[in-house]
């Protein structure tokens, strides 16, 4: 687990997560030329009543299963 801190809507936070999910956020912050704390904090402000952590590896997995199903 590695452990990142972001300034959301003003307020500092830390998210622990493993390297993977990590590297996948990344890489998708990368290819949507945007910051890593942009895209937490767009994923923060859909996240509903999950926790920061959880949304964000639902957030990596739901893009994952994207990408599978459009190669269908």
């Amino acid at each position: 687990m590695k452990k990142r801190s972001f300034t959301i809507a003003g307020h500092r936070t830390s998210v622990a997560l493993e390297e993977e999910f990590w590297g996948a956020l990344e890489r998708e912050a990368r290819a949507q030329a945007m910051s890593m704390a942009a895209l937490v904090a767009s994923v923060d402000s859909a996240r509903g009543s999950r926790n920061l952590a959880s949304a964000l590896r639902v957030h990596v997995l739901s893009r994952a299963l994207e990408k599978t199903c459009s190669q269908s």
